[in-house]
């Protein structure tokens, strides 16, 4: 019993060790850091989404690749036919919402017409937070809804996969402690009956 209590225990300190040290990650192109980059760089946006839709191929990028809060940054979209390569030469819609369980309203960014056919929307987000943003458009009769995930400011240090990890080391932890006082009360009841039964 001792031993699997000790191990428990090690196993902890392991899992609790592993989370507390932040993971390093470099985002450094040619000796530039990626965070000074925009669209007019030869380099691509660290946050990209290509995807077939319908009849189009649609193509969603983040500038600069880490926003910061209060910074201005812009998000373009390009969107051309599957069959014959044409871009959508109409107007596209941009929301933006909390990524949370339980969102706030949903606000226009702007609507944007396209501009050497690419469409782009500006923001600048006060928050530090993660957020969606959203490009609608209509072409022969159908909706196009595209989210796009956009992180303003550092991300968290733990994601999700990591909280719940530490939730569960803390309830085996709790069990654990359970346990242990159960077995102490149970030898006690033992060694006071003994001592009854010898009297």
């Amino acid at each position: 019993m001792k031993s699997k209590v000790i191990y428990a225990y090690q196993l902890t300190t392991l899992l609790l060790c592993l989370l507390y040290f932040p993971i390093a990650s470099a985002h450094h192109i040619l000796g530039r850091p990626a965070y000074s980059l925009n669209e007019e760089s030869n380099t691509p946006p660290s946050m990209q989404v290509e995807t077939q839709m319908g009849k189009y191929f649609i193509t969603y990028m983040a500038f600069p690749a880490f926003p910061k809060p209060n910074e201005k940054g812009r998000v373009n979209l390009y969107a051309s036919r599957i069959d014959n390569g044409h871009t959508y030469n109409g107007k596209v819609t941009f929301k933006v919402r909390d990524d949370s369980w339980f969102p706030s309203k949903e606000e226009t960014l702007g609507v944007q017409k396209i501009d050497d056919g690419v469409y782009r929307q500006g923001f600048i987000f006060k928050e530090t937070g993660d957020y969606i943003v959203t490009a609608e458009f209509e072409a022969d009769g159908e909706p196009y809804i595209i989210d796009f995930p956009l992180r303003i400011g550092k991300p968290l240090p733990i994601g999700p996969l990591g909280i719940s990890v530490v939730a569960i080391v803390l309830i085996l932890f709790a069990v654990n402690i359970v346990q242990r006082r159960r077995m102490q009360r149970l030898q006690a009841q033992r060694h006071h009956s003994k001592d009854n039964d010898s009297h």
